[in-house]
């Protein structure tokens, strides 16, 4: 590497007041989300695996709002019953078409819960443009980490205060004999 011009030639000599430049920063570096999901894990099954569980894809192809309260009790903790974040789903389906932009929300709360990663893209356009993918891969992510949809938050608390739990279903590595 070569000096610079200025250190050889006192023609290029900075001028002006001399400066003191602090190296350290006073921000915390910026992450990026490629950087952010290196750490984040996988989801437990793919965006368009809504076959794995038909019951649920037919639920929530024909009743999204059922799917939705279900998915969005479990992310409250209880707060909200799933009865009426489903109902707020319904509406909002209903008179503006826009429940993505409810729903893509618990998506990401569901991802900060579990330190998932962001894929296949931003939350916002997974439900945007996969609204049923997206609910289905919600349910069965929670269903996975032994939650029981049909019975809501305090009932899956109960249990596991019991030491009754859920065994996530065992998946077959394909074809043996």
């Amino acid at each position: 590497m070569h000096p610079p011009v200025y250190q050889d030639n006192p023609k290029y000599a900075p001028q002006g007041y001399p400066m003191n430049i602090s190296t350290r920063q006073p921000y915390p570096p910026y992450i990026s989300s490629a950087t952010a999901t290196a750490t984040a894990t996988r989801w437990s099954t793919g965006l368009c695996h809504c076959c794995d569980d038909p019951a649920n894809c037919l639920v929530t192809c024909m009743c999204p709002c059922v799917t939705f309260g279900q998915i969005a009790e479990v992310v409250n903790k209880g707060s909200i019953s799933c009865a009426a974040s489903g109902a707020v789903y319904g509406l909002l389906l209903g008179f503006t078409g826009l429940s993505c932009l409810y729903s893509c929300f618990y998506r990401s709360r569901l991802r900060g819960q579990y330190d998932l990663e962001e894929a296949p893209c931003v939350d916002c356009l997974v439900h945007f443009f996969c609204e049923p993918c997206a609910l289905c891969q919600e349910y069965r992510e929670l269903r996975n980490r032994g939650f029981d949809m049909g019975i809501g938050w305090h009932a899956n608390m109960d249990r596991q205060s019991r030491g009754i739990t859920v065994a996530p279903p065992v998946v077959d590595g394909g074809m043996s004999r």
